[in-house]
C-alpha cells in the first residue's frame, strides 16, 4: 500500500479502540499458552494491549513483551497488573533481550504484519534466539485456504442501524501482500484503519522455522487442539529446537 508504514499502523486511534473487537477465544488461548509455558518465564511478540499477557501473568507466570507501538503499550500500562510485565519497545523480529524463555508466542495473525519474507524469517530467528533448550515458539494465524482473490474486492463484515463496517481489499499474488482499509462508518463519522499483510501458508512457515534452527512439533486447527485439516481456517503451530 503506497505510503503505508507498518510502524505507524497501530497509533493512538487504533489502540484506543483495539479491545472493542476481541475475538472471543481469549480464554482458550490463555489455557493453551499456560499449558506450554511451564513455570516460565515467557515472551510475547507484539504484546499489544496485553489482552493475553495480563491474564497469563495473573496465573503467576512472568511475562515479558516486545511491541513496536507505544500507543498500544500505553493502553496496556493503564490496566491493573501491568506493573508486573516488562515491555521493550521495538521490532519483534530484531529486538534481542538478555534472557531465554520456556515459551515465545505470536498470536492473532500478527506474523502477517511483517510484510516481507525476510522480515518473517528474522522473526523466527529471533524467537529461536530467545528459547531455552526445551522452549517452544507458538504461532497462531489464519490460513488463506481459499486463496485470497487477486485484484480488488470489498467485504462488508457488519451492518447495523447505526454502524457499517466496509473493508476494501487488494491482493498481489507475486508479493503475497494483501492491502486492506477497514472503514467504520457511524453517525459520528468515518474512521479508516489501513493495513498491509503478507499472507503465508503453514508450509512456508515451516521452512522459515527450519532456517531458524527449529522444527514443527505439533500443528492444530485451533486453541482446543482440534485436528488440523485441509478445511481448517487457522492453525496453532508449536515449534521446538531441532
Amino acid at each position: 500500500m503506497k505510503g503505508f508504514d507498518p510502524f505507524d499502523s497501530f497509533g493512538p486511534e487504533v489502540a484506543s479502540s483495539y479491545d472493542e473487537d476481541l475475538r472471543g477465544d481469549e480464554a482458550e488461548t490463555l489455557e493453551f499458552l499456560a499449558e506450554h509455558a511451564g513455570t516460565g518465564p515467557v515472551l510475547e511478540f507484539a504484546i499489544g494491549t496485553g489482552r493475553i499477557a495480563l491474564p497469563l501473568s495473573e496465573r503467576g507466570i512472568r511475562v515479558d513483551g516486545i511491541e513496536q507501538s507505544t500507543a498500544m503499550v500505553d493502553q496496556l500500562r493503564a490496566k491493573a497488573g501491568a506493573d508486573k510485565i516488562n515491555v521493550t519497545i521495538g521490532d519483534m523480529s530484531t529486538v534481542e533481550l538478555p534472557e531465554q524463555y520456556t515459551l515465545v508466542y505470536l498470536v492473532f495473525n500478527t506474523i502477517h504484519n511483517l510484510v516481507t519474507q525476510d522480515g518473517q524469517v528474522r522473526c523466527f530467528e529471533n524467537a529461536a534466539r530467545h528459547l531455552d533448550s526445551d522452549g517452544v515458539f507458538v504461532v497462531e494465524t489464519g490460513v488463506p485456504w481459499r486463496g485470497p482473490r487477486e485484484g480488488s474486492y470489498i467485504e462488508v463484515p457488519k451492518v447495523t442501524m447505526d454502524e457499517v463496517h466496509i473493508s476494501p481489499h487488494t491482493y498481489d499474488a507475486m508479493t503475497q501482500v494483501l492491502d486492506i482499509s477497514h472503514l467504520r462508518l457511524t453517525t459520528e463519522g468515518i474512521r479508516m484503519s489501513p493495513l498491509s499483510l503478507r499472507l503465508v501458508y503453514p508450509s512456508e512457515l515451516d521452512l522459515m522455522a527450519r532456517i531458524a534452527g527449529l522444527r514443527l512439533r505439533h500443528r492444530w486447527g485451533g486453541w482446543k487442539q482440534e485436528t488440523f485439516t485441509v478445511h481448517s481456517r487457522r492453525h496453532v503451530s508449536v515449534y521446538e529446537r531441532r
